[in-house]
């Protein structure tokens, strides 16, 4: 018994905790290629792309920021459709126009959108914005060429300790592929890169963040009390490093900190919860055939907006979903056979920018779902969502005995009531 706890404890020590594996989206990450085009004593050729593989978490702004260490002294000659946030010591190259990087750990940004056209190449240029693949997969990938050389170095070395410069990925080693293939002349001819070499990344929601950043609360048409948020869901008033904004103060706008290549901290409207995101998943109507929800998304962050947002949930009856009103809405079968899970976004050029905390900082919608005989009932809280995830992070839901619940049966209540009465008279009857 001692040998099989300390086994068990050496599994659970022997996981790495950045690696978060989602049993929603089990084979999502995000892939770094690199392909070398041409090669010669004096530089490399090499195109980088980065392709968001999974379903719903997205690559939102500031972007993405890849950085990698070299193993020898290489330097980036030039660069197209990107560029180096440090250009370097350069000094030991004496003449002639200098490198466009000589950092030893290069940190590389996308472009913004309307860069120069001598400065492009293909699906660069997005400010490091990548889509997820079920909300709009042509803009999933995002690339840039580089021209690197060395001095006393004659062959091609992948770098390591490779980073995405998004909180909450963690990237691999490089692992050798099948070439690339590239098409010319209308798919006549077929060329390929002289070698390819992947970098997988993987998000965890536990790395990027010590709280969580969202919550949901719960409401029924056959209830009158509102589930809110659970108390202090992602912070407290009061700890260390909370910041919140009353209601009825000026928020201190002027001194936050804005840092265009970085994310700003939230600053939240001052609540029970504290979390930037509120989610509230209302039961609004039953008919004979289908039942009614409303979701509604608000923003309590007043120094962010959520451009690109999306929502996932969890729950039975998706399967046999009939309408969403005013969001777009996709199922996620993540196994095949179950269809228990789908992803709600917005509706562009309407409400896909969820905007900061006010008046207009909410999203909201209703769906109409069909009852399934052998499963629907409104009792024990089976109406309301098993799990909830806004942008990729997984909110906290209430417990479940506070869920609102069907109306107890005036009956019931006096049946128990005769029961207690009558045993009350036998217990005397047999005490006398």
């Amino acid at each position: 018994m001692v040998l099989a706890l300390i086994f068990f404890f050496f599994l659970l020590s022997s996981v790495s905790p950045s690696y978060g594996y989602d049993p929603l989206d089990p084979y999502g990450n995000i892939t770094i290629k690199w392909d070398l085009l041409q090669s010669s004593p004096a530089s490399n050729d090499v195109k980088v792309s980065l392709l968001n593989f999974q379903k719903y978490r997205h690559i939102e702004q500031p972007g993405w920021r890849v950085g990698w260490d070299w193993v020898g002294d290489e330097v980036i000659w030039s660069v197209q459709g990107a560029e180096a946030t440090e250009q370097g010591n350069c000094s030991r190259f004496k003449g002639g126009q200098l490198p466009h990087c000589c950092e030893k750990s290069p940190l590389i940004v996308d472009l913004l959108p309307g860069a120069p056209y001598n400065m492009q190449t293909t699906n660069c240029c997005k400010g490091g914005v990548l889509s997820s693949m079920l909300q709009d997969p042509t803009k999933y990938a995002s690339a840039f060429q580089m021209s690197i050389g060395a001095i006393n170095v004659t062959s091609f070395t992948m770098p390591e300790n490779f980073t995405l410069g998004v909180p909450g990925y963690t990237c691999g080693d490089p692992v050798e592929v099948a070439p690339s293939r590239y098409s010319s002349d209308g798919g006549r001819r077929w060329t390929q890169a002289l070698g390819t070499w992947n970098v997988t990344c993987i998000y965890s929601q536990f790395v990027a963040s010590s709280s969580p950043k969202c919550c949901v609360s719960l409401s029924a048409f056959y209830n009158s009390s509102i589930v809110p948020c659970p108390q202090c869901s992602c912070s407290c008033q009061g700890l260390p490093g909370a910041k919140c904004v009353k209601f009825g103060e000026t928020p201190p706008l002027l001194q936050q900190v804005k840092d265009p290549n970085q994310e700003s901290p939230a600053l939240v409207r001052c609540s029970q919860h504290m979390c930037p995101v509120r989610v509230h998943w209302h039961v609004k109507q039953s008919y004979k055939e289908y039942w009614r929800v409303k979701i509604t998304v608000s923003n309590l962050n007043i120094v962010k907006n959520y451009s690109q947002w999306n929502l996932v949930a969890l729950h039975p009856n998706l399967k046999n979903v009939t309408q969403v009103f005013s969001f777009n809405y996709q199922p996620i079968n993540q196994y095949g056979y179950i269809n228990d899970t789908g992803m709600f976004w917005g509706i562009q050029f309407y409400n896909d920018m969820l905007l900061q905390e006010g008046k207009s900082g909410n999203v909201q919608s209703e769906m109409l779902l069909r009852k399934d005989p052998e499963m629907f009932t409104f009792r024990e809280g089976w109406g309301f969502p098993r799990r909830i995830l806004f942008n990729g992070d997984e909110c906290v839901m209430p417990p479940p005995d506070q869920y609102p619940r069907l109306p107890n049966s005036g009956h019931g209540g006096a049946r128990f009531s005769f029961s207690a009465i009558f045993f009350s008279l036998l217990l005397l009857i047999i005490s006398c």
